[in-house]
């Protein structure tokens, strides 16, 4: 049966999640809600530079409501609860990657109420967090004993990312330290991140009466101007120029599970100086027990800046990582269903190379 999709507004991941839906084989894309005037009545083709494949954008959320549809990959750039309630009231499973990976007991009354009435399923993914954070350590961790410490970790270049508004404005780069350490990435990143580390923490067992949480942040300034993905177009000495979080759970004062981001804007003009060190840019996932076990992700950054901003790798898997779980959310029982409540998840074949389906 082919599971219908409708996508949920048509940023880079949004983008890359229509076509990823139109390359796999169970799936159809059926609807896709915009948020801008300018996108309102284009063909779902031609927002993502494809021919038109007969599906309008739309920017009337009612007419996404009482669209038949199976599954919603959700992904506006800041997640508004009350949407997905409606959406998943109205009987359509949620895929997300802006938030409930793990949620705290008791914080998801509408949500369950909505899943509940709908007979619908949430299901909060991405990569980072969602997938490299929480799913691949959970993974690794069953290939070593008495383990002592979980760490995954990014080192990325910022400047490969094509959203100068979001850049400096949200993410605090191009601004004062002191302006940075103050923004509201730092409470919207703690949301996602510490949540995976919750999730970690609860399956193997990490715990007692001395566990904690806490964050760390930290920031290196530019020392000479640098051109970067921010409304002015540079980033001037004293600004910040890279960006380091660390979301930790400690037992006994001891870390036990890190969850940590590095951004840099390149490695040059950095103060403290930073760099990526040896291996680049990457995801790491290690695992300290018997035996130590270190899995290191690359193909997930562009391999130049120019390449990032026409098409980052990181924004496609985020979409990726989505529209591969659809067919296991709407195979799923209703109410929030996480990694631990799923099976595993695969990706699909290509088109020519799968099998006759008909």
């Amino acid at each position: 049966m082919t599971i219908r999709v409708v996508q949920w507004a048509t940023g880079g991941v949004g983008k890359a999640a229509i076509e990823a839906v139109l390359a796999h084989p169970d799936l159809e894309l059926v609807g896709v809600w915009v948020h801008s005037e300018a996108k309102h009545g284009k063909d779902a083709g031609e927002l993502v530079g494809r021919e038109p494949i007969g599906v309008l954008a739309t920017t009337s959320k009612d007419e996404i409501l009482a669209l038949e549809a199976d599954c919603v990959v959700y992904s506006p750039l800041l997640p508004d609860e009350s949407e997905v309630v409606a959406l998943l009231r109205s009987g359509k499973d949620v895929v997300t990657p802006v938030g409930w990976v793990y949620p705290r007991p008791g914080t998801t009354a509408a949500i369950d109420a909505a899943c509940a009435e709908g007979g619908t399923t949430l299901h909060g993914t991405g990569i980072h967090p969602g997938g490299i954070t929480e799913r691949f350590p959970l993974m690794v961790s069953a290939l070593s004993a008495g383990v002592t410490h979980v760490r995954s970790e990014e080192f990325s270049d910022i400047r490969t990312y094509n959203a100068p508004d979001v850049v400096q404005h949200i993410m605090g780069f191009g601004v004062s330290p002191e302006a940075a350490m103050a923004g509201p990435i730092t409470d919207l990143l703690g949301a996602g991140f510490l949540s995976s580390v919750r999730m970690i923490v609860d399956e193997m067992g990490f715990g007692g009466a001395d566990l904690t949480y806490d964050t760390v942040q930290e920031v290196a300034v530019a020392t000479a101007p640098i051109p970067a993905p921010v409304p002015s177009g540079t980033v001037e000495p004293g600004q910040v120029a890279a960006r380091r979080f660390e979301w930790r759970a400690l037992v006994d004062g001891t870390p036990v599970v890190s969850a940590v981001v590095n951004w840099l804007m390149g490695e040059e003009h950095l103060d403290p100086a930073w760099d990526f060190g040896p291996a680049g840019e990457r995801f790491e996932v290690e695992v300290t027990g018997d035996p130590d076990v270190l899995l290191t992700f690359k193909g997930l950054q562009p391999e130049t800046i120019e390449e990032g901003l026409v098409r980052n790798p990181g924004i496609v898997v985020t979409a990726n990582h989505c529209v591969s779980a659809i067919p296991y959310v709407v195979a799923a029982e209703p109410g929030i269903r996480t990694y631990l409540d799923l099976p595993l998840l695969a990706g699909r074949a290509a088109p020519h190379l799968g099998r006759d389906r008909g």
